[in-house]
């Protein structure tokens, strides 16, 4: 779950993490108060949203005064912003947080984040402050900085030097870069966090560090132990077919193409949208029905991959073991007679039940395509989504 920058800054806030104050506002005309109340003479301007790249798209300004902070904030309220990590879509903005200046004198990328090949937490940090980390990880590898936290002991002072160092930080620093190292683990470890990314953090010309910008997302499968986390999901941030999936314990992905896919098994749902791509196409979702979903559950994971326009034919790619081929079978059926299915749909059915399951489409009336193996479902659900387009 992702959670906006001033709540990121809340929770940091609570643990030690320097942030300025800031105030959220949803409304233009709160921008002067806002203003007045941080008695800063330089204000930042920032829209809320879940994306990185705001900047980039005119979605931070710096007021001066409060008139311009009300401008500024006219200007950016309601406006959708366009970002690398949004889409073309974009995303509209509902909310600014309107945050006290700082003067900056350096700025760096810090973040950590999980790194499950050695079941450790990972520092990544780069002098190159305030840019693109990953265009920068595929242009300059040679500018970041990985260093692994072992959770059982914590980060350690040597560790804080030797990534002062790799920052360029004068050894003055490195003090107050271990305290906040620290401080971030534990917000880190506490919150259930999957990842803390600070860009930029910076150096001010007091010589103090200050976490100028804050993204938090966390753990999903921890979220039942922290009940108050629920209060910050903003609900118009997220992708409706994804929050109405999880209703039924569906684990579904929007993605940008043409195919819908319903799969049992994430790993068959990754191999069948690789599958799709060799065969010429692109997957319009990654859905994992899972191993044990009810006939209700299957036939709403229809429904949802049919609400997504984008679909011109739709492959289901079952493997039967506790999951049964003919629940599948009645799923689809149910759906599509609901929704008066008129996209292509290939099936692929195998394991348990299969022949039932396969009977019960043949007998249903249904328009439909079946396929032995993976790759004959791939070419025909293809071939029939480019004759639907046309």
């Amino acid at each position: 779950m992702k959670i906006h920058e001033y709540q990121a800054k809340a929770i940091l806030r609570e643990y030690g993490i320097p942030v300025s104050s800031g105030i959220m506002i949803e409304k233009a005309e709160q921008a002067r108060e806002a203003y007045q109340k941080l008695g800063s003479s330089v204000v930042a301007v920032k829209a809320q949203i879940h994306a990185g790249g705001r900047g980039k798209a005119g979605g931070v300004k710096i007021a001066k005064s409060s008139e311009e902070c009300e401008a500024q904030a006219k200007e950016i309220l309601g406006k959708t912003l366009i970002t690398p990590q949004t889409g073309p879509e974009g995303k509209k903005v509902l909310r600014l947080y309107i945050e006290a200046g700082a003067e900056i004198e350096k700025e760096f990328y810090l973040a950590l984040l999980l790194n499950r090949e050695s079941s450790t937490m990972m520092f990544v940090a780069s002098a190159e402050g305030g840019t693109e980390i990953e265009e920068l990880a595929k242009t300059h590898p040679e500018k970041i900085t990985q260093i692994e936290v072992n959770p059982m002991i914590g980060f350690r002072s040597y560790q804080a030097r030797e990534l002062g160092e790799a920052l360029g930080l004068d050894s003055s620093l490195h003090s107050q870069l271990n305290i906040f190292c620290q401080n971030l683990v534990v917000a880190y470890i506490a919150t259930d966090a999957s990842l803390v990314e600070i860009n930029p953090l910076v150096v001010t010309r007091q010589k103090k560090l200050l976490a100028l910008d804050a993204k938090v997302t966390f753990d999903d499968n921890a979220l039942f132990r922290h009940s108050n986390f629920q209060n910050l999901r903003d609900m118009t941030e997220e992708d409706s077919l994804e929050m109405e999936a999880s209703q039924f314990g569906l684990n579904y992905i929007s993605l940008s193409g043409q195919i819908g896919c319903m799969v049992n098994g994430a790993g068959l749902a990754m191999a069948t949208m690789d599958v799709i791509k060799l065969a010429g196409s692109e997957p319009a979702n990654f859905l994992d029905v899972g191993g044990s979903a009810s006939e209700e559950a299957v036939t709403e994971a229809f429904k949802i991959i049919l609400k997504d326009k984008k679909v011109k034919a739709i492959l289901v790619n079952i493997f039967g073991g506790i999951m049964k081929c003919d629940i599948i079978a009645r799923g689809i059926i149910g759906a599509a007679k609901a929704t008066q299915l008129k996209l292509p749909l290939v099936v692929r059915l195998q394991g348990t039940h299969a022949k039932e399951g396969l009977k019960l489409l043949t007998e249903s009336g249904l328009n439909l395509m079946t396929a032995d193996t993976i790759d004959e479902a791939a070419r025909k659900v293809v071939e029939a989504s480019r004759k639907q387009a046309a």
